[in-house]
């Protein structure tokens, strides 16, 4: 079976943990051990990953440079290629033998999406209230709530077509464990003359992921965070998991913006448009998911 694995950005580094490469590369080292198990059942697995905390540190360090900052595209290249790097060596350690491949992204997106005027994609460290409204005065940022924390939020458009899908593919068909699409891809927009230029933008992974999987023909979409399932009524005293539903039952119910709610939206939108399952869950899980015992299964 070929699936597409989304790794969360708090798969790869726990919630309010420090941004360290000490803790990343261990947080790695443990979805490295569950994406071997997944591909010692014999699936083929292609590799996408989030970078929000990730892009913001840099985006952070590079507002403190005084050769002046880098925009968000090469920002999120940069994220993309260090975090890849980590996943494709903690991977190899496990899996000698095996052919990898971290491959950066290029994904078009629509100049004109209203994302650009409305930014909800969470990047960077988690403030509390005080300092992030004194950040975001300070800095010009927009900023949201995140559970009981704030953070910076940044535009999220919708991702229109992934640039390299066709090596991508050329290397799955090959036998070769690609990751690619880190941090949903480098947002990029075509100029009047066709050539591709990036934007200030960091796209949501899940819903680049769904692309993805949409254009390679994956048979299964999984979306691996750090949270078991998915609820409504999450953080209520009538909190509910739901196990297994249809593509179309969720359409009365509301999920944030900032984290739950693309994944549900991105695995709806791939069971609608392909009629095979997508599922999310957390990543100790991933097996048991896949098995159908554990996780949130979205079927048509």
């Amino acid at each position: 079976m070929l699936i597409v694995v989304a790794l969360g950005g708090n798969a790869l580094l726990r919630r309010g943990e420090p941004m360290t490469a000490e803790n990343q590369r261990a947080n790695v080292k443990r979805a490295a051990c569950v994406l071997a198990a997944l591909i010692g059942q014999g699936h083929s697995v292609v590799i996408t990953h989030g970078n929000g905390p990730q892009v913001g540190l840099l985006a952070l360090q590079s507002a403190a440079s005084q050769d002046g900052a880098f925009p968000l595209d090469v920002l999120g290249a940069e994220s993309a290629g260090m975090i890849g790097y980590v996943i494709e060596q903690e991977l190899g350690n496990l899996l000698t033998g095996k052919l990898f491949a971290t491959l950066l992204t290029q994904v078009k997106v629509d100049p004109g999406d209203p994302a650009f005027a409305h930014p909800t994609k969470p990047i960077g460290p988690v403030y509390d209230a005080p300092t992030a409204h004194r950040l975001a005065g300070e800095r010009g940022w927009k900023i949201a709530p995140d559970g009981d924390k704030w953070r910076r939020v940044v535009p999220s458009p919708r991702p229109l077509e992934i640039l390299e899908v066709s090596v991508i593919s050329y290397l799955v068909q090959h036998d070769v464990v690609v990751i690619c699409t880190g941090g949903g891809g480098v947002p990029v927009i075509a100029r009047d003359d066709g050539s591709m230029i990036g934007v200030e933008a960091v796209i949501d992974k899940d819903f680049a992921s769904s692309l993805l999987a949409r254009q390679l023909k994956a048979d299964l979409l999984l979306m691996l965070t750090d949270i078991d399932a998915v609820y409504v009524g999450y953080g209520t005293p009538d909190a509910r998991a739901l196990r297994s539903v249809g593509a179309t039952e969720l359409s009365g119910c509301d999920f944030p913006a900032g984290s739950m709610g693309p994944k549900v939206s991105a695995a709806v939108e791939f069971v609608a448009a392909t009629g095979k399952p997508s599922a999310i869950g957390r990543l100790e899980d991933a097996l048991a998911i896949v098995e159908g015992r554990q996780g949130t299964w979205f079927e048509a």
